[in-house]
């Protein structure tokens, strides 16, 4: 598992739910070889953009899910949901 984050400082708590992310995609495909998970602010006038990318590696193509707003759970979780969908077509 790989975690990237420029210039921001990831919590515990969203170690965490990474953590149990990957144990909660691995319901749908039972090999995942390696996650890539990618944290980037991008500070603007008015407000803070966020954006998390993931991508998995599995066998054939890898699955990737990004997502930005606000919130980094709220990111998380729809990223997480986006890459279950993907997987399901699978």
């Amino acid at each position: 598992m790989d975690i990237q984050a420029v210039d921001i400082t990831i919590n515990d708590e969203l170690q965490q739910e990474i953590r149990d992310m990957t144990k909660r995609l691995q319901r749908h495909i039972s090999e995942i070889n390696w996650v890539n998970v990618y944290f980037n602010k991008e500070a603007s006038q008015s407000t803070d953009k966020r954006t998390v990318s993931v991508r998995l590696g599995i066998p054939g193509k890898d699955v990737f899910a990004s997502d930005s707003g606000n919130h980094w759970l709220e990111l998380l979780k729809n990223v997480e949901e986006k890459l279950r969908r993907q997987l399901r077509k699978r």
